[in-house]
């Protein structure tokens, strides 16, 4: 499989994963009132995802470890300032320019434990397990091209992966949310995964761009249980 190739499935791929998720979460309801609808969505997710890293394991260097303690100190910090710091910047813009402070819709409509388990845990892994483990993984061998921010080289994978993982937060649209609103989580998601990719890359290990996730969804998290 040569590089264009990678590209061409690697994208379709993935956009196909998340449209089969998206309709299973709308059209499937699971009738709980503790298991959100969202559990049907990154349950698919992860599954079809897994399932194409595994059928196509010679094309995709999916690697999953435990990792070192001092190792996810840097990723967890990252994944939580980029939180903290763009959702502040952004909310504020949202206020000045006479929007009204919004919470995601999967936040509002959940209790803390709920929050813990499906977001900031479930949703963290389905999410990242289709951007990072899949997507970015077959792109991998484009790794050679990229930009520097920071003396940092950010890998084309990397920036392909953040960018769809921004933009398929579109979606949102379709659940009444304000466009300032889904132009800020678009915004969150995509450099949240800059830092996700890049860890992982770096590390050759899934689970740092799984610790980078976790800790950007760590506000929410904070936020329900307050």
């Amino acid at each position: 499989m040569n590089n264009t190739q990678r590209l061409i499935y690697g994208l379709a791929i993935t956009l196909i994963i998340f449209a089969i998720a998206s309709i299973a979460g709308k059209f499937i309801p699971l009738g709980s009132d503790f298991f959100p609808d969202s559990v049907i969505t990154h349950s698919v997710m992860l599954t079809f995802s897994l399932a194409v890293i595994i059928s196509l394991k010679k094309v995709v260097p999916f690697r999953i470890a435990w990792p070192r303690f001092r190792t996810i100190l840097k990723p967890a910090f990252f994944g939580l300032l980029t939180a903290i710091v763009i959702n502040i910047l952004l909310t504020a813009l949202t206020l000045a320019t006479g929007g009204k402070a919004e919470a995601h819709p999967l936040l509002e409509a959940s209790t803390p434990l709920q929050t813990f388990l499906f977001v900031f845990i479930f949703a963290s892994l389905a999410e990242e397990m289709l951007l990072r483990g899949f997507l970015q993984n077959i792109l991998s061998p484009l790794s050679v091209r990229g930009i520097r921010v920071f003396r940092q080289k950010l890998s084309l994978p990397v920036i392909i992966s953040a960018v769809v993982f921004g933009l398929i937060h579109l979606i949102l649209l379709t659940t009444g949310a304000s466009g300032l609103f889904v132009t800020r989580i678009v915004i969150f998601t995509t450099v949240l995964g800059l830092f996700a990719g890049y860890y992982q890359e770096k590390h050759n290990n899934f689970s740092h761009a799984f610790v980078v996730h976790m800790a950007g969804n760590l506000m929410g998290l904070v936020a329900a249980f307050m």
